[in-house]
């Protein structure tokens, strides 16, 4: 507990000046941390992110990463973001030829669905950063999954009995679900209250409770991907607390659907 505490410090401290100053830096940060959720999913999978297969994912991550606001590079480019991508899948395709199926169709589904995954999820960090009101947004999309992370613990420690998935992962229960959800209401209201959030109080509570679900729904996936790899953790690069996909599972499901739901 003691080294999970001094590693959450050490990490808000570096994080959150950042997000709070915006701009490159919170693109730099999308970038770095992408880049090693990539890491981790691929190392699961058996894959080096310095192999073929590894390149590739990363160049389509890194293209899928460019913010809204800097897409005007592209007016110097010949090919769509949509066209590099697709041409890259073509690449990944031929790959499998190329190693007599030692790459696998199954691989480059695997690596497919990876860097949509981490990239989408950072890709609307830093978008979400960006928006207007950015840093409160962001501040409210942190706190109330930290929120709910904190109440799914504490009220399944308290008073939980039944399993809520146990085949994926056993010690989470309805009852710390439920407290989970309870707790980023009550996060929830204080930015309402005291926010520039310009939602009302009744869209603010709604969303806060789709937004708590679907992040109990993100970390049960990455439960689900390390169950199935056979992995504790994503990574060990967090001491205390695993990889980067370990602590940023809920947030890569929240930064996309706040965006889908016009919440943003």
């Amino acid at each position: 507990m003691k080294q999970r505490i001094i590693t959450a410090v050490i990490a808000a401290g570096i994080f959150l000046p950042i997000v709070v100053f915006g701009g490159i830096p919170v693109i730099i940060v999308s970038y770095l941390l992408a880049s090693v959720g990539l890491y981790e999913l691929l190392k699961m999978r058996k894959i080096s992110l310095l192999s073929i297969p590894g390149i590739i994912s990363l160049i389509i991550l890194w293209i899928i990463l460019i913010p809204s606001r800097y897409m005007f590079i592209w007016d110097h480019i010949l090919f769509s973001k949509v066209e590099v991508i697709l041409f890259a899948i073509f690449c990944f395709l031929a790959y499998t030829v190329a190693t007599k199926n030692r790459f696998t169709f199954d691989d480059v589904a695997f690596s497919l669905l990876t860097v949509l995954y981490v990239g989408a999820g950072f890709y609307y960090f830093a978008e979400t950063r960006d928006a207007h009101n950015g840093l409160q947004y962001l501040f409210y999309s942190l706190f109330i999954m930290w929120a709910t992370d904190s109440g799914a613990y504490f009220f399944g420690r308290a008073l939980g009995k039944r399993k809520l998935w146990p085949e994926i992962s056993p010690n989470k229960t309805v009852e710390g679900s439920i407290g989970g959800i309870l707790s980023a209401l009550v996060v929830a209201i204080l930015f309402a209250l005291f926010s520039d959030i310009d939602h009302s109080f009744l869209t603010i509570m709604i969303v806060t409770v789709v937004a708590s679900v679907f992040g109990q729904i993100g970390d049960l996936v990455e439960s689900a991907f390390k169950r199935h790899y056979h992995v504790k953790d994503s990574g060990k690069i967090l001491p205390g607390h695993g990889g980067i996909l370990d602590r940023m599972d809920s947030l890569l499901f929240v930064w996309p659907l706040l965006h889908i739901l016009h919440f943003i």
